[in-house]
């Protein structure tokens, strides 16, 4: 029970890479304002795209889609608008049927790579196992059409990877996310649903699949607030879809 039972701590806590996680930046990650939001590219007569060395038609198509590929839109807009820092209570259950573990958490969410992706870095406490750190990046793909995620962290060499789908409302985010179970030594998955209680209020709450019985179970929740006295970064506005 002892080994199960921090397998499966390190599991929650490796998945806490949503919008509100366990997170405090390092000191170089304070929030910065993108120099510029990127645009539709100029293109000439004939779809040539300006400043360009000359290319065939069908080569100007190619060009011309992996440049509006990588247009910031509305999906990157929703991303955007967790960045900041944020407190939260965390509740951690074990295993099913056991009494939870509380603790506080920070999170600071960051633009990067002028507003096409979101960044949190987080550090925290775990009850009776010591510190935590940990990174997330998350995006949306324009070519796929998902909104995706990675995360890795002090707790395990494996790098979390994961999918997202948004509610029609904007409200909530209900992510899938793929690891290898450090118990059955075999890919599993954990579900995250992510929500929006408010403008500067939101709840994270974490499903992972009992590596003996197989069932899901809440293993973390987290209710978190914006602290209004720390600045944010620019939210990106074009919106090319």
């Amino acid at each position: 029970m002892k080994t199960r039972s921090c397998c499966l701590s390190v599991a929650a806590l490796v998945a806490l890479a949503g919008s509100i996680t366990l997170a405090q930046p390092a000191k170089e990650t304070k929030p910065v304002k993108p120099s510029a939001t990127p645009s539709q590219p100029a293109v000439k007569p004939g779809g040539q795209p300006a400043g360009m060395p000359q290319m065939t038609e069908q080569q100007a198509k190619d060009m011309q889609a992996c440049m509006e590929a990588g247009i910031p839109g509305s999906q990157h807009q929703h991303l955007a608008k967790a960045v900041g820092t944020w407190n939260g209570k965390s509740k951690m259950w074990m295993a099913p049927n056991t009494e939870a573990i509380t603790s506080d958490t920070k999170t600071v969410v960051t633009s990067i790579m002028d507003g096409r992706f979101t960044k949190c870095e987080t550090s925290g406490e775990i009850p009776g196992m010591g510190p935590f750190f940990g990174s997330g990046v998350y995006g949306f793909d324009n070519v796929s059409q998902k909104f995706q995620s990675t995360w890795i962290d002090n707790c395990g060499t494996g790098m979390m990877t994961g999918t997202g789908e948004l509610s029609s409302d904007g409200t909530t985010m209900t992510w899938t996310f793929n690891y290898n179970c450090p118990v059955t030594k075999k890919p599993t998955t954990m579900r995250e649903v992510e929500r929006w209680t408010g403008k500067d209020s939101m709840v994270l709450e974490m499903y992972a699949i009992e590596p003996h019985s197989g069932k899901e179970f809440k293993m973390m929740e987290i209710t978190s607030t914006r602290d209004a006295s720390k600045s944010t970064a620019v939210v990106p506005t074009n919106n090319a879809k």
